[in-house]
């Protein structure tokens, strides 16, 4: 029902040219910012709900005081593995992660593995190259995404995260306190969960429209075969170049593989091309518009750097074991 809204809306409405570039862009533009608008609508109220009900303290507690031997990141990693978002997508529920004060190396580790891995994305890898480099891909995915939010979470950089989050942070707390001593029945509290997830949509609309309007103009403008050229390359750098290239796109798992199949099939090496997916589903510049309302630059900074530099080294790998 959205893409046929977003499809009514550019080339009904404004009468744009399905084949061209603007029409491509700004059909885009209007599917991706109704979609996540909707979902962080959606799933603040949940995260508002689960946190009214559910012992959120309690389990940030659990997480941040006992030794779970790297546990709490496996399960991070898995549920972004079952969840079919692209890396904006993610965001929300990353926000309500965050909000609920789960430590934010495990929330991290749902945010690096959401886009990378999803059933969307595992069968078409099925499909375009083979049952093991499907199974290669998954795995070192999630490893990825455990990987890398153990890391960020061992850097403490909590006190990076912006003052809106830590401002939301005190509030729900202060909120869910109050609930649970006076015993607010669900229906009276319901209101103000909602309001609470207006709210951050309000924090963040204007970040939304920015990052996806940048997503619009790099779908519709860049051309295929711009990548291409230099992908093909042999050279040492290619791998790294490759992620560069590819931090700055957006698209999810659905759009970029038989882009990916592509350039394999005209000669570009499977982990150079499997590095520039990676980057693109999983980094993008529309994400770090986006988080920008939730993290100061430094932490988008780190975060942005340390996964491009695990996922170049494993475009190494995967070019040795592939």
């Amino acid at each position: 029902m959205l893409q046929q809204l977003a499809d009514w809306l550019a080339y009904s409405l404004l009468g744009l040219d399905a084949q061209s570039r603007v029409g491509s862009a700004v059909d885009f533009f209007f599917y991706d910012t109704t979609k996540i608008l909707l979902l962080l609508f959606l799933i603040s109220s949940i995260m508002g709900i689960i946190n009214a009900y559910f012992p959120v303290d309690r389990l940030r507690t659990y997480l941040t005081t006992h030794k779970l031997y790297g546990l709490q990141y496996f399960f991070a990693s898995l549920f972004g593995a079952i969840t079919p978002f692209c890396s904006c997508s993610s965001i929300p529920l990353f926000i309500g992660f965050v909000k609920g004060g789960i430590p934010l190396g495990v929330t991290f580790a749902f945010l690096i593995t959401s886009p990378l891995v999803n059933e969307v994305a595992v069968a078409m890898f099925l499909g375009t190259f083979g049952l093991r480099i499907t199974i290669v891909y998954v795995i070192s995915g999630m490893l990825l995404g455990m990987i890398g939010g153990f890391v960020l979470g061992k850097m403490r950089l909590e006190g990076y995260l912006s003052d809106w989050v830590q401002q939301i942070q005190k509030s729900s707390e202060a909120e869910t306190a109050k609930w649970t001593a006076e015993k607010v029945t669900f229906f009276r509290r319901l209101p103000s969960i909602l309001r609470d997830s207006w709210g951050i949509i309000k924090g963040v609309i204007l970040y939304v429209i920015i990052g996806i309007a940048i997503g619009g103009l790099i779908h519709g403008y860049v051309p295929e075969g711009f990548f291409q050229e230099y992908m093909s390359k042999s050279s040492w750098f290619a791998v790294p170049l490759s992620v560069i290239l590819g931090v700055p796109m957006y698209a999810n798992a659905a759009g970029i593989v038989p882009i990916i199949e592509v350039f394999v099939a005209k000669g570009v090496p499977i982990g150079t091309a499997l590095a520039f997916m990676m980057a693109v589903v999983g980094l993008s510049l529309p994400e770090a518009t986006m988080l920008k309302k939730v993290m100061k630059w430094r932490l988008i900074g780190i975060f942005f750097g340390t996964i491009s530099l695990f996922i170049i080294l494993l475009g190494y790998l995967y070019n040795v074991v592939l």
